[in-house]
């Protein structure tokens, strides 16, 4: 009798300890922050102080956040979900950063091709056939804002896009982005068709943004203004340039991913640095690409009490 209970102890005990490593297994962990990375608490930040209200935009959505102290500044339609075109691959690169092996080599297949080819997708021009490192597609991904990348790393990492989805979204729940949904890598819609099931929200997109700007080769990618990578046996060279003209325009500026189509308009998430003070922001549905940079340049000189120009 002793020994059966015995038995069935352990046998309880191996069950709970397989349920937790499955579990464990799709949490998001974050990497260790260097000294220099770390934020000073935000008792020891004097506060930001803004003049006059929050400037209007021509977004429907206009959301900036104080990333030191998690305030926000101004909150336009911020909790209201909506259509996140390209942003959607914020998380994408998250997903491929904290799981995969950077160096393993992704082979690009049609239907990363038929991605960008048939459903007029953004393109890091990826050829069929080509072999790459998961750490340089994440650079495609980011930005050209590759759709045919994200297929490729989808792919790889969980042999079908709908799978990788399916990831995507369990990352959302770990990361408390409760109104947030993806059936896709890429955010695209394809035809300008109505993706109920795929949207986010201003606010959320932040808190990611700030989760995925503690990953140092995150930040790296979406710092990078151009990206090459060099003829091998496997693969074509490759010269990316980052959609995010913020980077060319506004001094400080450290990211993170712009996104567009018929269904969301012209999308930005953004985030810069002055003072030691760092703000992160959104805008959804802005009229065109241009007025999206002007308007986050806009809303940064107010939130860090710059007077525009």
């Amino acid at each position: 009798m002793i020994r059966r209970s015995l038995a069935i102890t352990l046998m309880t005990l191996a069950l709970c300890v397989a349920i937790a490593a499955s579990l464990l297994a799709f949490i998001p962990h974050k990497e260790p922050v260097s000294a220099s990375q770390r934020q000073t608490p935000a008792t020891t930040i004097p506060e930001l102080t803004q003049h006059g209200p929050p400037p209007t935009t021509n977004a429907f959505t206009a959301y900036l956040v104080d990333a030191d102290t998690s305030r926000v500044l101004t909150d336009s339609n911020g909790e209201k979900p909506l259509s996140m075109a390209s942003t959607t691959k914020i998380m994408t690169a998250l997903i491929a950063i904290q799981t995969g092996d950077l160096d393993q080599l992704v082979t690009i297949k049609q239907d990363a091709y038929d991605e960008v080819h048939l459903y007029a997708g953004s393109s890091a021009n990826l050829v069929v056939g080509d072999q790459l490192p998961l750490r340089d597609l994440i650079y495609g991904l980011m930005l050209p804002s590759g759709d045919d990348a994200a297929i490729a790393i989808a792919d790889a990492l969980a042999q079908t896009p709908a799978n990788f989805a399916q990831r995507m979204n369990l990352f959302a729940l770990r990361l408390h982005l409760f109104q947030t949904h993806y059936t896709n890598p890429d955010g695209l819609t394809p035809d300008g068709n109505i993706n109920s099931n795929h949207y986010t929200t201003a606010a959320d997109l932040v808190h990611l943004t700030n989760y995925a700007m503690t990953l140092p080769l995150f930040r790296q990618v979406v710092q990078t203004q151009r990206y090459i990578v060099a003829p091998t046996a496997q693969t074509h060279a490759y010269t990316w340039d980052n959609t995010n003209k913020l980077l060319q325009i506004y001094p400080g500026a450290t990211g993170t991913k712009t996104g567009y189509t018929q269904e969301a308009g012209y999308c930005l998430v953004f985030s810069a640095t002055h003072a030691n003070h760092h703000l992160v922001g959104v805008l959804l549905d802005d009229t065109d690409s241009d007025h999206r940079f002007h308007d986050a340049i806009t809303l940064l000189n107010w939130g860090f009490g710059i007077p525009n120009p």
